[in-house]
């Protein structure tokens, strides 16, 4: 009896001696501002960035160097997630999930599927999710703080969209058919007014859908009219001027002329084209209502608000329009009653766009959750637009927004941090007893 008391003892002692170490471990270690930053958050850090580094097989600088950017890394974190408080922003729990699955679905993986794979890297799920949480919340706050620091001109688009237009045209390539109705030597004015009409009927029967080959071998005066005017690959800077300035921006089967030259008139077809970025999309228009959730509206509370109004709408008895300026809580649209006007689907997040794929022109989807809320949406129409100017200048603002956002979110950061109380507690050196 006297040995299973000391047994229990004993092992009592044990479990305070490993109690006691871990709440030695998990110290306050840095004061930022109205926060703290744990000991046990510096070691989790460090302990990833090591377990990352392997993986990679990567070296790393000392213990004590990686320590101290795993503060700083805290540090600004911390700064982050206490604005946000202040600011308000959250990520609920069913947009935190939405953003998971979308996660999920992105690497072509079921829910549990995924759960596998994060278990796998050795990191519980809950420490994964609520990652993930901080990540959005973070990425608010900088969006949030940073977005107004940045101002992009219109030069600055044309210019760069110039340059872009520069660096491509080396790789730009027409396949070009080419019918020639020539003059005569000396030709008189009733002698071009002649092959102007020629040419003129030759580009009809060519947009009634006739074998260009076909006429081209039967009635082109040039070199190539055996080949039926087939001039080959030719590169927008090899080819004459005259056939440059026609044919560029143009679409494969675009018909174009006639174009008028010392040796007669020209009528060029696009067979194909190479080395360019073309860009048809389908544009989309359509309206909405949003219901935010709130501690005061559930979300099944605001799901059931936008049933109700689908079902008044269907019936007769509400106006989609009228209601999405009285409830809907995305105030840019609210004010059109509910229209966001022609876009590109891939600006919206998934669920939106995955919506309007389900549905036809007029349609009226079921209530449907999004990062932002509940939506009701109605897809007024459906187009295909060229984009390719449209994308070119997207493309010249994005990467200027994404380099002014770079250096503007880390002035931004510098900035915070240096207003900011930020105290360094070292552990007390430890004693020994005699």
């Amino acid at each position: 009896m006297k040995s299973i008391v000391v047994s229990i003892v004993l092992s009592s002692m044990l479990v305070f001696s490993s109690v006691a170490q871990q709440v030695s471990l998990d110290r306050v270690a840095v004061i930022v501002d109205q926060g703290v930053i744990l000991e046990s958050e510096i070691n989790t850090l460090v302990t990833q960035v090591k377990r990352n580094a392997i993986a990679n097989n990567q070296t790393l600088p000392s213990d004590r160097a990686l320590r101290t950017q795993a503060i700083e890394r805290l540090v600004t974190d911390s700064l982050q997630t206490q604005m946000a408080e202040k600011m308000g922003i959250q990520i609920s729990d069913p947009q935190l999930d939405q953003t998971i699955a979308n996660i999920a679905a992105n690497n072509n993986l079921g829910m549990d599927e995924f759960r596998q794979v994060i278990a796998k890297d050795g990191i519980p799920f809950e420490v994964y999710r609520e990652d993930i949480r901080k990540e959005l919340i973070t990425g608010e706050v900088r969006r949030a703080n940073v977005r107004r620091r940045v101002y992009i001109t219109p030069q600055e688009i044309e210019n760069l969209v110039k340059l872009i237009d520069e660096q491509g045209a080396d790789q730009a390539e027409y396949h070009i058919g080419h019918i020639l109705i020539g003059f005569p030597p000396q030709p008189s004015d009733d002698d071009i007014a002649k092959a102007k009409a020629t040419a003129d009927k030759v580009l009809e029967l060519l947009n009634e859908g006739s074998d260009f080959t076909r006429i081209a071998i039967a009635s082109s005066s040039g070199a190539k009219a055996l080949d039926g005017g087939d001039l080959g690959w030719m590169n927008i800077n090899a080819m004459p001027t005259l056939f440059a300035e026609a044919v560029q921006g143009k679409d494969k089967d675009a018909l174009v002329g006639p174009i008028r030259s010392g040796a007669g008139f020209h009528i060029l077809k696009v067979k194909d084209l190479r080395g360019i970025e073309i860009v048809k999309v389908e544009e989309v228009n359509a309206r909405h209502i949003l219901i935010k959730p709130s501690v005061i509206l559930s979300d099944d509370k605001a799901r059931q608000k936008l049933e109700k109004f689908r079902e008044q709408i269907l019936a007769g008895e509400a106006d989609f329009a009228a209601l999405a300026k009285e409830h809907s809580a995305d105030p840019g649209s609210a004010l059109r009653g509910g229209e966001l006007g022609w876009n590109d689907p891939e600006i919206y997040v998934p669920a939106f766009k995955q919506a309007l794929a389900n549905l036809e022109k007029d349609e009226i989807g079921q209530p449907f959750r999004s990062l932002h809320g509940w939506h009701l949406v109605q897809l007024i129409d459906r187009r295909i637009d060229d984009a390719t100017d449209k994308r070119k200048e997207d493309k010249a603002y994005q990467l200027l927004f994404n380099r002014k956002f770079a250096e503007e979110t880390e002035a931004w950061l510098r900035e915070m941090r240096d207003t900011a109380y930020i105290e360094v507690i070292e552990p007390e050196a430890e004693t020994t007893g005699n």
